[in-house]
């Protein structure tokens, strides 16, 4: 869930999903998934929304990814592609492009690994940050999102909406409920009495969303690198990243305290989503019920 798209916007008109036949990447260690909507288009927006089915799609937006984690956050990203964010969980993930219709640029993706996929490589990247023991009986129903980002030049309520159109109906389609993701918390965040480093914003921030959307204690986890929140001042006033605060109103819950992340040099927090727990507005809009 790195750069979360979200919608911290109005609702605007969503994109009509069409199902298409999806056809087998030859070119990837996965398997393919059934029922995968191929194609959704907004023309009002002039975007396109579509999964990836060769590895040249995927290159697109691993292009894309190390533009924002790399160049614009200041990830430190070991990869044998130059100019890629490349990860051994790629190649087992389904990976959601949104395209400029005008210029064909991938402007936005979101990958996703099924639990099938999840099996197949050994664990989720959660798993690499915190232990999931207590989330062992939600698995099989259980996605995990991540390595999200927008282009800079078009993060607006088209792309973000779009996204999570797409997502919705994924879920919905092959029977899944769950969704989890770490949402990052930069280690320069800003807040409205400008820049607080070192942490302090990261264990502000928990000391709020434990207090008001903890989940329950059966899907509590645990960092396996914590940020050392009883060294930190957690009395600022500060307000969680938009990524965060757009999955609060999705009805996201919190899971425990965040993990330390010195590639990304941020904290992670750990959340997990129900579709059952998505406000009425949501689900009207998202999936028409």
């Amino acid at each position: 869930m790195k750069e979360l798209p979200t919608p911290t916007l109005d609702l605007s008109s969503a994109s009509i999903l069409r199902t298409l036949h999806h056809p087998q990447r030859t070119d990837f260690n996965r398997q393919p998934l059934a029922n995968l909507p191929a194609v959704a288009q907004s023309a009002s927006a002039g975007i396109e929304v579509s999964w990836a089915r060769h590895l040249d799609e995927v290159r697109e937006a691993q292009m894309l990814r190390h533009s924002v984690f790399a160049g614009e956050m200041g990830a430190n990203l070991s990869t044998a592609f130059p100019g890629h964010d490349v990860d051994l969980f790629d190649d087992f993930c389904e990976h959601l492009l949104v395209r400029e219709t005008a210029t064909r640029q991938v402007i936005g993706t979101y990958r996703v690994l099924t639990p099938a996929q999840a099996k197949r490589v050994g664990s989720t990247y959660s798993d690499t940050e915190f232990d999931l023991t207590r989330l062992r009986n939600v698995r099989e129903r259980m996605v995990e999102l991540g390595r999200s980002c927008v282009h800079r030049d078009h993060r607006h309520g088209g792309v973000i909406m779009a996204l999570w159109g797409a997502l919705a109906a994924f879920m919905v389609r092959n029977q899944l409920d769950t969704m989890i993701g770490c949402a990052s918390i930069p280690m320069q965040h800003e807040g409205p009495h400008g820049m607080v480093g070192g942490g302090h914003a990261a264990a502000s921030i928990w000391r709020q969303l434990k207090a008001t959307h903890l989940a329950p204690i059966d899907c509590h986890v645990r960092p396996r690198l914590p940020l050392p929140i009883d060294r930190l001042d957690n009395t600022l006033d500060v307000e969680p990243p938009a990524l965060i605060k757009g999955y609060l109103r999705l009805g996201a819950k919190v899971m425990g305290p965040p993990a330390w992340d010195p590639d990304f040099n941020a904290a992670d927090l750990p959340m997990i989503m129900r579709i059952s727990d998505l406000p009425s507005r949501y689900r009207k809009h998202f999936l028409g019920v």
